[in-house]
């Protein structure tokens, strides 16, 4: 990786971050879909990152979310998790010719169906992984799985909008 694309790379890991923070914290639809956009910071990050900084940074951003939402490490399990789990995704929807190295990933380089399938697997890991360490209650499973489903299209319609006015 180029200096520039590192730079842009933290950037863009940043940007996430601060939207959730600071805009998107608030955005609830009907007490059931929660918008958890900063987990684009992991999804969005280039193919040939390495593992363990994958790993750190999933920590450092659910610890960063942990700190304004007052979860106590919540979201640092959810992100950690995905972000360990973010390379089995990717092989296990690598196509038959493999991925370019220099490809990034994005929407307008893998496509939308790929995109979607890709971010939303990895949506629903997180959100399940949060939303049931914050119930603490395997009495509480179904609603617990309601706010998964609604929160995984919410989540991953906002970031695939998003997507939408990137440029690459």
């Amino acid at each position: 990786m180029t200096p520039r694309s590192i730079f842009s790379q933290v950037l863009i890991f940043i940007f996430y971050l601060l939207l959730q923070i600071f805009f998107v914290r608030q955005l609830v639809l009907f007490n059931y879909a929660f918008c958890f956009v900063y987990i684009a910071s992991i999804i969005l990050l280039p193919f040939d990152i390495n593992r363990i900084t994958l790993i750190l940074l999933g920590f450092f951003a659910g610890m960063t979310v942990d700190v304004f939402y007052n979860t106590i490490g919540a979201n640092a399990a959810a992100m950690t998790l995905i972000a360990f789990l973010r390379p089995s995704v990717i092989s296990l929807l690598t196509p038959h010719r493999g991925y370019d190295e220099r490809q990034t990933l994005s929407l307008n380089s893998m496509g939308l169906t790929w995109f979607i399938t890709y971010a939303t697997t990895l949506t629903i890991i997180h959100h399940f992984v949060l939303f049931l360490l914050e119930a603490s209650d395997w009495g509480l499973f179904l609603p617990v799985m309601a706010k998964v489903i609604c929160s995984t299209i919410f989540t991953t319609t906002v970031v695939v909008i998003i997507q939408f006015f990137r440029r690459d």
